[in-house]
């Protein structure tokens, strides 16, 4: 079977090494970036296309002889990427994250016959996975909370915090509004909002805040009160805060010696060497779900933990491990028949289904990503 990666980055590219380990599968990968494809040359069950993603078009052509596709392009490319896919009539795993919703291609994958697998890294992701599961084994559901970061193990300052995924969606954490949903209505506060600290055994004090997490959530579940904020080093809130509203992250063009230029772009710049995980830096994922409703009359919740580090072994960090192996279960999952839902499909419709999840958790076992879950 033929898989195409679309980005070849920190997390496509594990993704492309993983599919392609055992000669389980053909994989070709794609990027614009000659030095992405470092990390897979060398594999021979790997071919490294470089192509221009930007046009949908070419992506259409790119993708037709293909039997499943992969799409790990930057958010900003996300949802052309992913209606060019779907129009070519090709199935699809997506962890993109795109601002837009993906609803909005629900007619076109029927239309194609195509299963457009989305959001499906870790958060976004595992966490609508779990939840969805969560709430099928509960009678009744009366709130969902997630808290969910990637970090670097060692803080350096200023910002203590590095990303294994392009810095201009890190920055869409900070300006999209975040939604939520309280007492059974669609609530949406700025991003950064309603810190709080929470304590992770085995790290201390983490701060958490308010961002855009729930996504699908919010429209596919039937939850009163649901809510999902980010984890970060505390002080970090502050710190992006002054940067948001100083105008940093503005998308407006501003004058420079005769130059438009956005803010964001100069800001994103910057940042990108700073927050940048380099070769043999270790970072770590924690990430806490709360399900609590009912069962048999009685309060009843459970509770998902995840505390996964970088691999030495492998030199893969843990948001790309998290991410990207998500991802490749559920390619895993479409080349098998084991879900074949048609149209737009987050992961809490592969988490109504008990053999998907467990599926998708003992992959990821295999893989040394272990989701404790406790009952109470």
């Amino acid at each position: 079977m033929n898989i195409i990666v679309l980005g070849c980055g920190l997390v496509g590219g594990p993704a492309a090494l993983d599919l392609a380990r055992g000669g389980e599968f053909e994989v070709t990968v794609v990027d614009v970036d000659e030095a992405a494809f470092r990390r897979i040359r060398g594999n021979p069950g790997i071919t490294a296309l470089r192509r221009d993603l930007r046009d949908p078009d070419a992506v259409l052509e790119l993708v037709r002889p293909f039997d499943i596709v992969l799409s790990a392009v930057p958010g900003f490319l996300g949802f052309q990427t992913l209606r060019a896919v779907i129009e070519a009539g090709r199935p699809v795993v997506d962890i993109a994250f795109s601002a837009e919703d993906p609803f909005l291609l629900e007619e076109a994958t029927r239309r194609n016959g195509v299963t457009a697998i989305v959001d499906c890294g870790v958060a976004p992701g595992m966490s609508n996975l779990l939840v969805a599961h969560a709430c099928g084994r509960l009678d009744e559901t009366q709130s969902v909370l997630i808290y969910v970061g990637g970090l670097p193990q060692l803080r350096e300052w200023p910002y203590e915090y590095k990303a294994v995924f392009s810095p201009a969606d890190v920055i869409e954490e900070y300006i999209r509004p975040a939604r939520f949903v309280e007492n059974g209505r669609l609530v949406v506060r700025p991003a950064l909002s309603d810190p709080e600290f929470i304590q992770v055994p085995g790290l201390g004090t983490l701060e958490a805040f308010n961002t855009d997490g729930l996504r699908t959530l919010a429209k596919t579940l039937s939850v009163p009160n649901m809510k999902e904020k980010t984890l970060r080093y505390p002080g970090h809130i502050d710190k992006i805060a002054v940067l948001r509203e100083t105008g940093f992250f503005d998308t407006a063009p501003v004058m420079i010696q005769g130059t438009a230029v956005r803010p964001i772009d100069v800001t994103a710049k910057i940042l990108f060497p700073k927050w940048t995980l380099h070769e043999g830096e270790a970072d770590l994922t924690v990430m806490r779900i709360e399900v609590a409703g009912a069962k048999d009359g009685c309060p009843a919740r459970w509770v998902y933990d995840l505390f996964d580090k970088y691999d030495p072994g492998t030199g893969i960090h843990s948001m790309a491990r998290t991410t990207g192996y998500t991802a490749t279960m559920a390619v895993r999952l479409l080349a098998g028949g084991l879900f074949n839902r048609p149209g737009i499909c987050p992961p809490e419709f592969m988490g109504k289904d008990p053999a998907v999840v467990e599926f998708m958790l003992a992959g990821l076992r295999e893989r040394g990503i272990v989701y404790h879950e406790s009952f109470g």
